[in-house]
């Protein structure tokens, strides 16, 4: 795999939204952790954005392009950057975030063939229907304004009525000028 990462040292990447016949979406759950988040991944060097979106469908969630249908997708790229304690400092270049195209999915088989195990090492281990905003609370917190720039994004497309409560709040976290959180208070 070669994923490029472009001149302000974003790594091109591709998210997926997919959901359910109800308008709820698909929430997957990091291996190991506790940790929750939309399907995504790299966009290797010999790919189109759709290619790598039905590659990473593949991968870590086991469907088929038959088993879905693209409602729509985010454009231009949304970004998001890294705290520095997630960057690669020896890395050349340097990743400093990724730049996301966000493809919204409906999904046509059933739930069944949702697979989390197949690929040798699965990045999820378990998954769940969720509200619409509701990745926008459980995802880490340096990606909750681009989960909620693509979410709002998207609206439209899956609710064309308008008949969805209004997005959340996001409270901006206090950090140290070295990136670690500063202690809670009682």
């Amino acid at each position: 795999m070669s994923d490029a990462i472009d001149v302000d040292g974003f790594r091109p990447n591709v998210g997926i939204i997919l959901s359910n016949a109800e308008a709820h979406l698909l929430l997957a759950g990091r291996a190991g952790q506790r940790g929750w988040q939309f399907p995504q991944g790299g966009i290797e060097s010999d790919e189109t954005p759709m290619d790598a979106m039905y590659r990473e469908l593949r991968e870590e969630i086991g469907l088929a392009p038959a088993d879905v249908q693209i409602l729509g997708s985010t454009e231009p790229w949304l970004r998001y950057r890294l705290p520095r304690r997630y960057m690669r400092r020896r890395a050349d270049p340097v990743c400093v975030g990724q730049k996301q195209i966000w493809y919204l999915l409906r999904l046509l088989s059933c739930d069944e063939a949702v697979r989390l195990d197949h690929c040798e090492a699965p990045e999820f281990d378990r998954w769940r229907w969720v509200d619409y905003w509701q990745p926008v609370n459980e995802v880490i917190y340096f990606k909750k304004r681009v989960y909620l720039r693509a979410l709002k994004q998207l609206a439209p497309i899956l609710f064309p009525e308008g008949h969805l409560a209004p997005p959340p709040r996001i409270r901006r976290r206090r950090q140290h000028i070295d990136g670690a959180q500063p202690p809670r208070r009682p």
